[in-house]
């Protein structure tokens, strides 16, 4: 008798044993399969969105030239034109800018019309930002993948970045609103006026749009974060 219970307890301490491994293992499956989902490049089939047609569209619609909106936003007519024809993927703080001068949400230009009071995406289904030159296929070390496109007035605009290293030294950025960003995978560099903080996986920050900052890959290998932008029209 006492044989049969020590075996059935041993069968026991086995099974939660089994049960414990098998809910770690799934846990950190499940992470896995999460970072799998942002650190891989974009499935073929994935539409890339190009913000410059977007753009010229609309300021070709409103009669309004280069000139015009080089000056509601400060940036070079040479920059605008090559967002425009596709051969910048605009960072997103002057996607920002450039929704202000035209009086609309960043939005627009990353998701298309806003029409539904809530908005899901898949993992296979979200619509990347080109990072590449469509001319040249230079590497412009950022590209950025909207998680809530279509989603009517709404306040946030949540993204998954990618940064690449790259050796093109970018300028601050300063616009209107703020902004937080958690990392996800990689080092990131942060730069906010003066200071400068490196960023690890699990880190995160808060800070107003309006000092001026850089956020850039810190390293040689990819950086994805978790970016969550607050801006007034």
């Amino acid at each position: 008798m006492e044989e049969k219970l020590d075996k059935a307890d041993a069968h026991d301490a086995h099974r939660d044993f089994l049960s414990d491994a098998n809910s770690q293992f799934g846990k950190r499956d499940r992470e896995q399969d999460f970072l799998d989902s942002i650190s891989q490049e974009p499935p073929e089939e994935d539409i890339q969105v190009n913000v410059g047609e977007r753009v010229k569209a609309v300021r070709e619609d409103r009669n309004l030239s280069l000139q015009d909106i080089s000056q509601r936003t400060d940036l070079d007519v040479s920059l605008l034109e090559q967002i425009e024809s596709g051969s910048l993927a605009p960072p997103l703080g002057i996607v920002i800018k450039l929704a202000k001068a035209l009086n609309l949400k960043m939005g627009y230009f990353i998701s298309g019309e806003e029409d539904r009071a809530f908005t899901i995406v898949r993992k296979n289904d979200r619509k990347v930002v080109s990072r590449y030159d469509s001319k040249k296929g230079e590497h412009y070390g950022y590209g950025y993948e909207s998680l809530a496109p279509h989603k009517k007035n709404r306040h946030m605009e949540p993204f998954l970045v990618s940064l690449d290293p790259s050796e093109t030294e970018e300028e601050r950025s300063t616009h209107d609103g703020q902004e937080f960003i958690y990392v996800l995978e990689g080092s990131m560099e942060v730069r906010l006026g003066e200071e400068i903080h490196i960023l690890e996986p699990g880190d995160s920050i808060y800070y107003d749009s309006t000092v001026p900052h850089l956020v850039k890959c810190h390293g040689d290998k990819r950086t994805n974060i978790l970016a969550v932008l607050y801006a007034e029209r």
